[in-house]
């Protein structure tokens, strides 16, 4: 038997952490002296002490901890860490897409956003289209261009989507993704459609999504600028993507919000 010092150093678990493991029900010692209420370890406790040591690392919540070590099926608890471990993976996502954002933010002199004005004809594409949560875009999106690759068998241009107002204004909207061609299919969720002729406000956004919505601020500050007003779903063109390259350094993303020219007053 091993005494909760000796326990503790085998294990680089503080006496003080060992202790509220006992009191959580989490590592109970081997055995308890009733007079002292001195705790000892069994050697073959250290193993489960590591796991949860390395769980703790990963910010795994206690109650979680309790969960994986009583499952009796190696499966199911390898299906608990993996669970935490992918909610770990999206709050990094998260945290980096913050801090790209900021880093940009927070540039002494940001560099001049380069914006065109463009008149777009009317184009027929091959669309998918759904009213999609703001949090679920990206999953749609993937299914929804997926269909449309199968479906679309010689695209005459980029891949694009339309994305209304609501979907960033309530956090939900029509959501449509679309690929130019000059016979739209009709498959699946996959049907013909025509975008409008419209005028555009345009600019590319290089790189990967993570700070997309200060290019988005960027746009819009220009827009009010030069006396523009939004009319109508923000488009986005996928010039150069992840799906043609894995340098997301070489990543083109085109945003035009159509717009007018409002009249002094």
């Amino acid at each position: 038997m091993l005494a909760i010092g000796e326990f503790s150093r085998l294990t680089h678990l503080s006496v003080r952490t060992l202790r509220r493991y006992h009191d959580a029900g989490l590592l109970e010692p081997a055995a308890v002296d009733a007079e002292t209420g001195y705790r000892a370890y069994s050697p073959d406790q250290i193993p489960t002490a590591q796991v949860i040591h390395r769980l703790r690392e990963l910010d795994v919540p206690l109650a979680e901890i309790a969960q994986i070590l009583r499952s009796p099926d190696p499966a199911t608890r390898a299906g608990l860490v993996a669970d935490h471990l992918r909610r770990l993976e999206h709050e990094l996502d998260r945290t980096r897409a913050a801090v790209t954002s900021l880093r940009r933010l927070l540039q002494p002199e940001p560099a001049p956003l380069r914006v065109e004005l463009r008149p777009v004809p009317a184009t027929e594409v091959a669309a998918v289209a759904g009213h999609v949560a703001h949090d679920d875009v990206l999953a749609w999106y993937a299914g929804a261009m997926a269909e449309l690759d199968v479906a679309v068998d010689a695209p005459t241009g980029a891949p694009g989507g339309l994305y209304d107002n609501a979907l960033f204004e309530d956090g939900r909207g029509h959501v449509l993704v679309y690929r130019p061609t000059a016979r739209p299919p009709r498959v699946g969720r996959v049907h013909p459609t025509t975008l409008p002729a419209v005028e555009l406000a345009v600019t590319t956004h290089v790189g990967e999504h993570d700070d997309i919505d200060v290019t988005y601020g960027e746009l819009g500050a220009w827009v009010v600028a030069n006396t523009l007003a939004v009319a109508g779903p923000v488009r986005e063109t996928y010039l150069v993507g992840p799906r043609d390259t894995p340098d997301p350094s070489a990543w083109r993303t085109e945003i035009g919000w159509p717009v007018f020219r409002m009249s002094a007053s």
